[in-house]
């Protein structure tokens, strides 16, 4: 028997062959990898902002230009006091009388100059220290100041005798009033000691006398400022016509209030012109008043104004708007009734006026359109010269179909 031959097993694997060498497998991200995560959460956040623009906050800013043009007009328009309301068919506006009193005082200096001589005056207390016996003094008697100026007394005067008190003679006394021999400042002196020259060389002499207590006053000579006629009617002048402008502005200021008074309906009139001095009045200076009474016809502006947007919707066609802001009104007088309390006023009327567009309509055409198209749409409307489409985000290709997010204003630039 022949024996069975053994095999021997290699230890080693078997080599892989080439094509398995070749094939590679593909690489796995970590899960543990914080910046893929990131990437991810980025991406996510960036497509969500993008939905939410594009389907919560996305909206259209829509602007169109209508086509424009100047309208003017020209119409007669009646002012009547006597009218309440507004009248638009018969082109008649209420009108309404306006009166105030304003006056005016102010002091003027005087022109004039005059000549002018003046004696002092004041009070003498005379004494009789003499006897007992009343002392009479004629008017004119003269009385001599230790300074050497002549005074006259003004009347005749008797002054009491002296009494005896205690074995002692006092004096008897009265006031009297004297007057400067000359004119001129010289004579204001002030309190003094008086003689009496008509009793020189004899007792009375020293013993009757007099004194005075407070200077005596009123002594001038040379010129003094005088009130002119001139002076009164220049006074007059000048406050007539600042307070007939006063008065004019005063109306003019009404325009603030809506009121409007023409000028040539102003009527003025003085009712009290008076001076507190007199032709020939001896002063420096002097006040004079005036006091004057105005009236007028005016109206309300904004009734004008309602007259001239009335009027124009009058003449335009019902697809046709007024632009307000640009609405202007001239005027001029045409005649003046203030009797009958009516003006009769020429207007010029101008005023940009637009084709009216259809908003809703317009959103509703634009729902569900693309940008380009709804540009088309709109510039093919007719009385549009100008659109203006503007998405948001900038992406977005279509109108929502929303009228919060569509938004169509009109620009009248």
């Amino acid at each position: 028997m022949v024996p069975t031959s053994k095999k021997i097993l290699d230890i080693f694997p078997p080599k892989p062959s080439r094509r398995r060498l070749e094939k590679k497998e593909p690489l796995s991200v970590s899960k543990s990898n914080p910046i893929g995560k990131i990437a991810w959460v980025a991406v996510l956040l960036i497509l969500t902002a993008g939905a939410l623009c594009q389907f919560v906050f996305a909206r259209v800013e829509i602007s169109v230009w209508p086509e424009t043009e100047v309208l003017n007009l020209d119409e007669r328009v009646t002012i009547d006091s006597k009218a309440v309301e507004l009248k638009i068919p018969a082109k008649v506006i209420p009108g309404k009388f306006i009166e105030e009193e304003k006056e005016l005082s102010q002091e003027f200096p005087s022109s004039g100059k005059t000549s002018k001589e003046s004696k002092a005056q004041g009070q003498i207390k005379v004494y009789n220290a003499h006897s007992t016996s009343p002392q009479v003094l004629v008017a004119t008697t003269r009385f001599i100041s230790d300074a050497g100026k002549l005074f006259r007394s003004v009347k005749k005067e008797t002054i009491p005798g002296g009494k005896y008190e205690k074995g002692k003679l006092v004096p008897g006394t009265l006031d009297i009033e004297v007057v400067a021999a000359e004119p001129g400042e010289d004579y204001n002196i002030g309190p003094s000691s008086f003689s009496l020259p008509g009793f020189t060389g004899t007792e009375r002499y020293y013993s009757v006398y007099g004194k005075s207590f407070s200077p005596m006053a009123g002594g001038f000579k040379g010129e003094v400022a005088q009130v002119t006629q001139g002076d009164l009617q220049r006074a007059k002048s000048i406050l007539i016509e600042n307070l007939k402008k006063e008065s004019k502005n005063s109306f003019s200021e009404k325009l603030s209030e809506g009121l409007v008074v023409l000028d040539e309906t102003i009527s003025q009139e003085i009712i009290e012109a008076t001076g507190t001095a007199e032709v020939g009045a001896e002063i420096q200076s002097f006040y004079f008043r005036v006091k004057i009474k105005s009236k007028g016809l005016g109206f309300l502006k904004q009734d004008l104004d309602n007259f001239a947007k009335e009027f124009i919707s009058l003449n335009i066609s019902e697809n046709k708007k007024i632009q307000p802001e640009t609405l202007k009104i001239d005027y001029s007088q045409e005649s003046i009734n203030m009797n009958l309390g009516q003006i009769v006023l020429n207007l010029q009327i101008s005023s940009k006026i637009y084709s009216d567009i259809d908003i809703i309509s317009i959103e509703k055409l634009l729902f569900g359109k693309s940008m380009k198209e709804s540009q088309i749409l709109l510039e093919n409307q007719a009385k549009v010269t100008k659109v203006e489409v503007k998405p948001w985000p900038f992406w977005l290709n279509k109108v929502p179909q929303n009228t919060e997010k569509v938004n169509i204003k009109l620009n009248l630039d």
